[in-house]
């Protein structure tokens, strides 16, 4: 029988809390759960530059990022799945002439599409992330994994409508993640609990957005934060607290993990 369990983390709402900061409760229960033998991972759709700093301080090996498109096992790459340049290219000049900017995202480093606008400011702050600069060629010799869309719920349509090689998930009223169609975070969490020798029913999942529903639906045992939007709480196997309020640890808790 299986006793040890892999337990993946979303980053942003349900680690950190809304001053992106990782709870003294949620970091003690994360190595706690190490401690007992149990695997940790983080799913995120951060770049893995933007998730570092989280991985280093948790002492974590392996990582999903990307919303599932570049999954990391101890150091090696084991998935990579980059959006094709045509599809960038188009989906680069349709926002340009809707003006809407794009964040684009490799591994290392991201470029904005315009020298400065406000969205990109307003959502990237929210991440404590900087508004990066702006970079005419950034696409040209880089894989490109991930982009962000910087607009409205009422805009998004033609987007949807237009690009059917490419996902569109929004974690933000202004912003959307887009990624290679069929891309998801469960996409990610089966590859490396694969390798790491886990089924989905051994697979313990924390999130928090809409890019999580996928993973939820993958996992044996899914807890949403309390600040999930109702969509995800529905399909959730619990509902914990929010982070600041010590929901990691409950959710922990709640699923006999500690």
């Amino acid at each position: 029988m299986q006793t040890k369990k892999l337990i993946f983390f979303d980053i942003d709402g349900t680690l950190l809390d809304r001053h992106n900061r990782i709870p003294a409760s949620a970091k003690q229960a994360v190595l706690a759960l190490q401690e007992n033998g149990h695997m940790v991972a983080l799913a995120s759709g951060r770049s893995p530059f933007m998730l570092e700093q989280i991985r280093l301080e948790l002492g974590l090996e392996s990582y999903v990022s990307f919303n599932g498109q570049y999954v990391m096992h101890q150091g090696e790459l084991i998935h990579s799945n980059p959006i094709c340049s045509d599809a960038l290219n188009q989906l680069s000049a349709f926002a340009s002439l809707s003006g809407h900017p794009l964040v684009y995202l490799d591994r290392s480093q991201m470029s904005c599409s315009q020298e400065y606008h406000p969205h990109v400011d307003l959502c990237l702050t929210s991440l404590g992330v900087a508004h990066p600069r702006y970079e005419k060629q950034f696409c040209e010799t880089r894989l490109i994994y991930q982009t962000m869309l910087f607009c409205t719920e009422e805009e998004e349509a033609s987007y949807r409508e237009k690009f059917c090689d490419l996902k569109f998930v929004r974690w933000h009223p202004l912003s959307m993640d887009v990624l290679p169609a069929g891309g998801s975070k469960a996409e990610g969490i089966s590859i490396l609990a694969d390798r790491m020798g886990f089924t989905p029913e051994h697979v313990y999942a924390f999130g928090d957005n809409f890019n999580d529903i996928e993973m939820f639906r993958y996992a044996g045992c899914s807890i949403a934060m309390g600040n999930a939007p109702h969509s995800l709480q529905q399909i959730a196997s619990h509902v914990t607290a929010n982070a600041e309020q010590d929901g990691i640890l409950h959710g922990l808790k709640w699923a006999g993990l500690l």
